[in-house]
């Protein structure tokens, strides 16, 4: 079998962990399987460059940011390939130029376009582990990018998917998907299997365990994932197909965000094309929008809701002020979470979001917005209840049964 692994700050941050990995790839190795591995940087180390670029710049070039942030995986890389290489694994690191990754222009937040494999499976047709440096490839220039946050695990995912790997299992702290964080509710359950788009919605919705580019590139490429720990020998947790007897699981997880931001904007002049332009502004300043709300217009004005990441409610703030002649008062709230039930079963099953509903209600817990897809019921609440709102949930659905 040709396995992808894929490696987490956390699992690689300190040399006897990187010890430990090497340890596990040779034994992987032992059992006939040939191997990829992708690492991240060591835990730290790219908050470190960071503030190493800015002592001496505020506002450092994304070019040069890319080919400092991008030696941390290149680092990790070299010392896994070097211990394996102790271990008598005959092993090779690579850089993502070296992996044929290929990337768009864009700075900081690279998106991969093609991957030429043919180095990789080369050094894997000579029996060799080959250890690839995650979260870099290079663009049409020749100059090394970064593929943003999460991007080891895009890199491990687009890289089976060029080698036609059987697997791709993501290794990090956890031992797989619970159906809620286990440290707000303790009878959170893991689970063995979970469909792509049940991941992507837990993944976009607070669940931290994959980043939701890299289940989206899974999915678009059916790759099988698996995420596993890299400090137990347990099963984890497989991310796959939908199959068909899924839906007879109402719902799958509970999924929450804290980093959410309510913004109210009061007697918007109601008039053809405003509310375009407010959206295409902040999407100019990249600032991504969730939920939105519109109330019916009353004496030409309208009243409009939005919430955003609470990392963007600055940047929000600023590009609304600038639309002070079309609207009469605005409003932020940073005291609010987002709640979300996911499951596929709701694609044939009614009730789901008034049993939701229902149970927050019984709890005293006011829901504020309300956002829903065929598998997903979000909501935002005050963030004073958001743990109650979760415990609440996964009980009502019986996820710790």
């Amino acid at each position: 079998m040709l396995i992808v692994h894929k490696y987490g700050g956390t699992s690689v941050g300190s040399l006897e962990r990187i010890a430990s990995v090497a340890s596990r790839v040779e034994k992987a190795k032992k059992e006939g399987n040939d191997l990829v591995v992708v690492v991240s940087a060591m835990s730290g180390e790219t908050n470190k460059f960071i503030e190493f670029a800015k002592h001496f710049s505020d506002n450092p070039s994304k070019r040069e940011m890319d080919m400092l942030l991008s030696s941390g995986e290149r680092v990790t890389a070299s010392l896994l390939a070097i211990a394996l290489q102790e271990k008598g694994v005959d092993a090779i690191a690579m850089t993502g130029r070296q992996a044929g990754i290929n990337t768009d222009t864009m700075h900081t937040y690279a998106r991969i376009e093609s991957i030429d494999p043919s180095a990789m499976q080369s050094e894997i047709d000579k029996g060799r582990v080959v250890v690839v440096a995650g979260f870099q490839g290079i663009n049409k220039d020749g100059a090394v990018t970064t593929l943003g946050r999460g991007g080891s695990d895009l890199s491990a995912v687009a890289i089976a998917g060029a080698l036609k790997a059987d697997s791709c299992e993501i290794y990090s702290d956890v031992d797989g998907i619970y159906t809620t964080d286990p440290r707000i509710e303790p009878k959170a359950k893991k689970m063995d299997f979970i469909s792509y788009d049940e991941m992507l919605e837990l993944a976009s919705l607070g669940a931290k365990v994959l980043q939701n580019r890299s289940v989206e590139l899974a999915k678009k490429l059916n790759v099988k994932m698996i995420a596993k720990s890299s400090f137990s020998d347990a099963e984890g947790t497989v991310i796959g197909e939908e199959s068909e007897n899924m839906e007879a699981v109402l719902v799958s997880g509970i999924a929450l965000d804290r980093n959410q931001a309510r913004v109210t904007i009061r007697e918007v002049a109601d008039r053809p094309g405003i509310a375009a332009e407010i959206f295409t502004k902040l999407a100019e300043e990249q600032v991504n929008i969730d939920m939105i709300i519109q109330n019916a217009s009353a004496d030409g004005t309208t009243n409009l809701g939005f919430t955003v990441s609470g990392c963007q409610s600055d940047q929000a703030k600023a590009v609304i002020e600038a639309f002070d002649h079309d609207i009469g008062s605005m409003d932020f709230d940073d005291s609010v979470c987002k709640v979300s039930v996911v499951g596929v079963g709701m694609k044939s099953h009614a009730g789901v979001a008034a049993t939701a509903f229902t149970a927050l209600a019984h709890e005293g817990i006011n829901i504020e917005m309300i956002s829903t897809s065929e598998i997903k019921v979000s909501m935002v609440i005050a963030e004073k209840y958001a743990e109650l709102a979760v415990r609440t949930l996964h009980q009502t659905y019986n996820l710790d049964a």
